[in-house]
């Protein structure tokens, strides 16, 4: 049996190995599979799957401090050397979530802006109270449009 290449593309998805790679952003996914990853980094659910995939190597990186000898096997020793660490690494990648989605979307030959897919859809009914209320933005305001402070 035949299927077109829209069937493919949308069909597409990366098996372990690649998806390993491409989530620890060591390898770019073919061409094919680039409506799985605009699906991965802009569609629902991203920022939930951004988050565990953020948290699982600091987990596997501070483990091994679980297994150094404490006095008396004190839980607290072990916490206090692991979980700020732990807690820090995920609220940065919390925080950095979008430039890295952001940054993924456009080594994979994507639009960036499809970051603020979601949030553009959310206000929409917003922006149009806005114009019916003051008329539509002035063209040099269009540069706003863009959540991305670099561009």
């Amino acid at each position: 049996m035949h299927r077109t290449e829209e069937e493919v593309t949308s069909t597409t998805r990366p098996n372990l190995l690649q998806n390993l790679a491409y989530s620890y952003g060591f390898r770019r996914l073919p061409a094919a599979m680039r409506d799985w990853v605009a699906n991965d980094l802009a569609g629902p659910g991203c920022v939930r799957r951004f988050m565990l995939k953020a948290a699982i190597p600091p987990f596997f990186i501070l483990a091994p401090f679980w297994l150094l000898p404490v006095e008396q096997n004190a839980l607290y020793v072990h916490a206090e050397m692991t979980v700020p660490i732990y807690l820090w690494t995920v609220a940065i990648s919390f925080a950095l979530n979008k430039v890295w989605r952001r940054h993924r979307l456009a080594v994979h030959g994507l639009d960036p802006n499809l970051v603020d897919v979601g949030k553009r859809e959310k206000n929409k009914r917003v922006d149009q109270d806005y114009i019916a209320r003051f008329g539509p933005r002035p063209p040099e305001a269009d540069y706003q449009k863009n959540s991305n402070p670099f561009f």
